[in-house]
């Protein structure tokens, strides 16, 4: 099994703050894996690393075995890096399948003069990103939804319009950041489905969440965090049962 993800021990440090200290993890092709932890444990800022937001004091990031430590965002997302935020960051004033195909952007051929004089080109793109678009929001349960602005859809359908924006890059690793926050119980059990459904469709997906009964029931790996250090890895029932986690962040059932 390759791993899409290598991070190698990675320390990040703001003035005396140390947010991250000598992290090392790996993310498999196909896998689903976790990161979880109390909040300030450093789980944003590892994402923050790997995806070149922050250059890391220490340590190297790999993507398919290559080094693409502190270089640009938009350079590592052409790599194949895809990531949603704890703050939803829609373009409010589009529509859901435009927020959709300016995810495709970056990845499209046509220049200034295609644009300009609307090319041959230029039109066969646009109708391949159109198709792209539906069959992606069709996936998401989106499809109803299309031709509403983005801001105006309730906010677990907005959660959802992001996985999608970033399912149009056509990413490697799919960076999930809080996916199931401020979603009630059926759209969380709605979302895990379709995670799931992303995996089976050879996603490789990295997620940060709280919830974890959503955390337990779809990953196949998770890594803990707390005061930037790594507490613990492992399946679901060996973090589960693991003392010092249980201590640290998931707390006594009689707690």
């Amino acid at each position: 099994m390759s791993s899409v993800l290598e991070v190698i021990g990675v320390s990040q440090q703001f003035g005396g703050l140390k947010a991250l200290s000598d992290i090392n993890m790996h993310i498999d092709k196909g896998e689903i894996v976790g990161i979880i932890g109390p909040n300030g444990a450093g789980k944003t800022t590892l994402f923050n690393v790997v995806t070149g937001m922050y250059n890391p004091t220490e340590g190297h990031v790999k993507m398919d075995g290559k080094d693409i430590t502190g270089l640009k965002p938009y350079i590592i997302a052409r790599h194949g890096f895809a990531r949603t935020f704890q703050n939803i960051r829609l373009f409010p004033k589009l529509s859901v399948t435009d927020n959709v195909i300016l995810g495709m952007h970056g990845h499209t051929k046509a220049n200034l003069f295609d644009c300009i004089f609307s090319t041959p080109k230029k039109r066969r793109e646009d109708a391949e990103c159109e198709k792209k678009a539906e069959e992606i929001l069709k996936m998401m349960d989106l499809w109803e939804d299309r031709y509403e602005l983005a801001t105006s859809l309730p906010y677990g359908r907005q959660r959802r319009l992001e996985i999608a924006r970033a399912l149009a890059t056509d990413p490697k690793l799919l960076l999930l950041d809080e996916p199931a926050a401020g979603m009630n119980e059926q759209e969380t059990e709605d979302l895990l489905n379709t995670v799931k459904k992303l995996q089976s469709m050879g996603n490789t997906i990295l997620l940060i969440e709280h919830d974890m009964k959503f955390v337990m029931n779809i990953c196949e790996r998770i890594y803990v965090l707390n005061y930037g250090e790594l507490l613990a890895e492992g399946d679901p029932e060996t973090v589960r049962n693991n003392p010092a986690v249980i201590e640290a962040y998931l707390g006594k059932e009689d707690d």
